[in-house]
């Protein structure tokens, strides 16, 4: 008989558990662990399964952590907004999460305008950005009371890419770029851009108008936010942009530098020239996004934190890993890591916040 507190388990799932009384049930038990080829043990725990908490880890206070035990009701920080940041939060969340086992963080991919958009209504806790809060949102969030904490984390060098089978055009300058997205825009084939391109058909992809990505776009290049063409393939996740350029050789579109740098088997970077001159164009790389070389396209990138928010534990700690040992994972998924005094002014912007927070109560 199994004593209260002692569970079957099989492959790491618990399959019994509590007074057991029927040699059958133990026995039957027992042959299911068999027939799935896996051993069975005994583990003790703490509870009846049907009460386990969905959180996978232990508490990170007491005794609780010591003890490595599951919390019945795990903190939880919700997070939407930047599908480019979003590129670096998943990364950074699953190390956290290892870290503070007994936070989940709930982040959702959406669009830099959607996640400000939640942050308004007040459901969210931070929303990432890829582009600085707009005065009218900013205006939408003191009306319900609520304010924010601006923190930029990294850099991005938004990319201009091409199919592979595109041989022709290393280089485009802003001024071409616009002839291509500007609204109203006849273009379309390469040639139409350069006479001595060939008269391939040109297929756009990029975001839609949620994104933050797309405003900086449009802003940089077409001189006025949200001002672009009809008749691209926009959407809201970059892995489908990278999917059109790969599957069509007139193929061109525009994401963060990361899906860049972690898809140059399917697609390649043009150099961006700010000059008339293509010649003068310059790539994405680390070094000329922090020098400010790869312009217009280099920009920083954010999360606004919910000050209020502030005011729980998880979430100071999940904003002091953003900037601290979360930085690790910047260069790996490929955007570009703060220098120091960038880094610095954006810790003491996130300590002044709950600082004042704490003297307010």
């Amino acid at each position: 008989m199994l004593n209260y507190g002692e569970a079957v388990v099989c492959r790491g799932v618990v399959v019994g558990s509590g007074w057991i009384s029927s040699a059958g049930r133990v026995l039957g038990l027992i042959a299911a662990c068999l027939s799935s080829l896996a051993g069975c043990t005994i583990e003790s725990v703490d509870q009846p399964v049907a009460g386990a908490s969905e959180a996978s880890g232990g508490s990170t206070s007491g005794d609780a952590a010591a003890s490595g035990r599951v919390s019945e009701t795990p903190r939880r920080i919700q997070v939407n907004g930047s599908s480019t940041v979003y590129r670096v939060a998943i990364p950074m969340n699953e190390e956290f999460e290892d870290k503070f086992r007994d936070v989940k963080v709930q982040v959702t991919s959406t669009g830099t305008g959607t996640g400000f958009k939640e942050m308004i209504a007040g459901r969210i806790d931070i929303a990432n950005a890829s582009r600085p809060i707009k005065a009218s949102e900013l205006e939408e969030c003191k009306k319900n009371g609520i304010e924010l904490v601006e923190l930029r984390i990294c850099l991005d060098g938004l990319t201009v890419c091409v199919n592979k089978e595109n041989t022709w055009a290393d280089s485009m300058t802003v001024a071409q770029l616009n002839s291509v997205w500007k609204p109203g825009s006849q273009v379309e084939t390469w040639k139409d851009v350069d006479p001595s391109w060939p008269a391939e058909p040109m297929k756009l992809f990029g975001p839609g108008d949620e994104s933050g990505t797309f405003d900086y776009f449009t802003e940089v290049i077409n001189g006025k936010e949200d001002a672009i063409r009809e008749g691209y393939g926009a959407s809201s996740d970059d892995n489908v942009t990278v999917t059109g350029i790969a599957g069509e050789k007139g193929g061109m579109g525009f994401f963060g530098c990361a899906y860049y740098f972690s898809n140059q088997d399917k697609v390649r970077a043009l150099k961006i020239s700010a000059t008339d001159n293509p010649a003068d164009g310059v790539g994405p790389t680390v070094e000329s996004v922090r020098s400010g070389n790869y312009t217009p396209l280099a920009r920083p990138l954010f999360i606004y934190v919910r000050k209020s928010a502030l005011a729980r534990q998880e979430v100071q700690e999940y904003a002091r890993y953003i900037l601290g040992d979360g930085q690790a994972q910047v260069s790996k998924v490929g955007y570009v890591p703060l220098d120091e005094a960038q880094l610095k002014a954006s810790q003491e912007t996130l300590e002044k916040a709950i600082s004042e927070l704490s003297v307010s109560k």
